[in-house]
């Protein structure tokens, strides 16, 4: 029963994960895209080829990412796409070396873990190259975050501890960092050691105490007594 309840925790952790991003994920989304045209300045030397095609790749993601943002999501279609748009997965077979290439595996990963395919969706979220500049950090977070669920699905904590615990450095601000050290210490407990779960609880009171994390980890700590 305790191993259950444990395990419902650290679903509901990471649901509320997701629904932050989810909340905000239209300006990650425009700030990222913004990194996409500048990235591919970058390419100068190849302007005549390169160019064309990272501005055809970011077209082809905007296509995906309108089916995996919308009202009613449908992660199948954003990540297979048809006729009437392109998916992730095109995206990747097209335009892989792009920096929309790039971004179109960290969704494709997504996409695969809400479909309930851990394998795809780890194989994908770790192909997924991490970028510079404050919003990238943020999308880099999620990634090595997403890579944590998805070991804590298959039930191998230790390995979401190192997962959860990169995130946090990944993109160390109020606004993400304490998420990554509740579920670490959501996992943690479950791995059976209090005393580490503690200390994750900890870190949140000490570096973050004004965010909505540190109202509950006093609450955890006390479970773990």
């Amino acid at each position: 029963m305790a191993k259950q309840k444990e395990q419902e925790a650290l679903e509901v952790a990471m649901d509320r994960t997701e629904d932050f991003f989810e909340r905000n994920s239209k300006k990650i989304i425009a700030v990222l895209a913004v990194l996409i045209v500048v990235a591919a300045l970058i390419y100068g030397y190849r302007e005549l080829i390169s160019l064309p095609r990272v501005e055809r790749a970011a077209e082809l993601i905007a296509e995906a990412q309108y089916r995996f943002e919308g009202e009613n999501p449908d992660f199948e279609l954003a990540l297979t796409g048809d006729a009437n748009g392109a998916g992730f997965l095109n995206v990747i077979d097209q335009y892989g070396s792009t920096p929309a290439g790039n971004l179109a595996r960290h969704y494709a990963g997504i996409c695969y873990l809400r479909m309930g395919d851990l394998d795809n969706a780890a194989a994908y979220l770790s192909e997924y190259h991490p970028v510079k500049g404050i919003p990238g950090a943020i999308v880099n977070a999620q990634n090595l975050g997403l890579q944590g669920d998805v070991a804590v699905e298959q039930q191998d904590y230790a390995r979401a501890l190192k997962f959860y615990d990169k995130a946090v450095k990944a993109s160390d601000n109020q606004m993400t960092a304490p998420l990554y050290l509740r579920k670490a210490g959501l996992a943690a407990k479950a791995m059976g050691d209090a005393a580490l779960s503690t200390a994750y609880y900890q870190r949140i009171l000490d570096t973050y105490p004004a965010t909505p994390e540190a109202r509950e980890a006093e609450k955890l700590i006390g479970a773990n007594n």
